[in-house]
């Protein structure tokens, strides 16, 4: 059984909803998990875990949402070699950069030396039950990669 972090930065739940539903499918495999808002999470804590997860929405015009960046600036530091990972977040087809800082998660795990496993996963603002369900997949996919 590996132990996986889940963190995310939502500000109208959109992307919580998506953590949460994550941290359904990796539990549901048998993992232990970890979910917290990056607003409660330090990036030293990454280093802890077999399984990274994180998530943010897109914010403007393809940035970061301000209560991600401290942690993704403090990621900087890290060694992540041997550490599974993801990313994921809600997105807003209306800005010209559709789920640009999940992108953004993705290059910056791999240039810690992460192997992120599974493509980052981008749902259209508030996600569907159907979507809940995609996201709980997802968990499920993350899981098995471990």
């Amino acid at each position: 059984m590996a132990n996986v972090i889940v963190i995310f930065a939502s500000m109208t739940g959109n992307t919580e909803e998506m953590a949460e539903s994550i941290a359904d499918g990796i539990r549901e495999a048998g993992h232990e998990i970890t979910l917290k808002s990056s607003m409660d999470a330090s990036a030293s804590e990454l280093s802890e875990y077999d399984g990274v997860v994180l998530g943010a929405y897109t914010w403007g015009d393809g940035d970061l949402p301000d209560e991600f960046l401290d942690l993704y600036e403090e990621m900087d530091d890290l060694d992540l070699t041997g550490k599974k990972s993801t990313a994921f977040g809600s997105c807003d087809s209306s800005y010209s950069e559709y789920g640009a800082a999940v992108d953004t998660i993705i290059a910056k795990l791999k240039e810690l030396g992460s192997e992120v496993v599974l493509e980052g996963l981008k749902i259209e603002l508030t996600p569907s039950n159907e979507e809940k369900e995609q996201c709980k997949e997802f968990g499920r996919k993350f899981a098995a990669a471990l």
